[in-house]
């Protein structure tokens, strides 16, 4: 659950800060960048996130 909930927040927080650098988020240059990429790939990690919530649902 915590797995599920954490790499959410880290996706909406490190969105919210590329929309903040606008186009410059997306160079290399910028560690923000480097940041969203690692954020995307969190949700995919020890499970993705679709299947965390099945996990969950069927635990509750």
């Amino acid at each position: 659950m915590a797995k599920y909930w954490l790499t959410d927040l880290q996706n909406s927080l490190v969105d919210r800060c590329l929309q903040l650098f606008g186009g410059y988020g997306y160079m290399d240059e910028y560690p923000i960048s480097r940041m969203y990429r690692d954020a995307r790939v969190q949700r995919i990690y020890a499970g993705t996130n679709e299947i965390m919530k099945l996990l969950i649902a069927r635990s509750l």
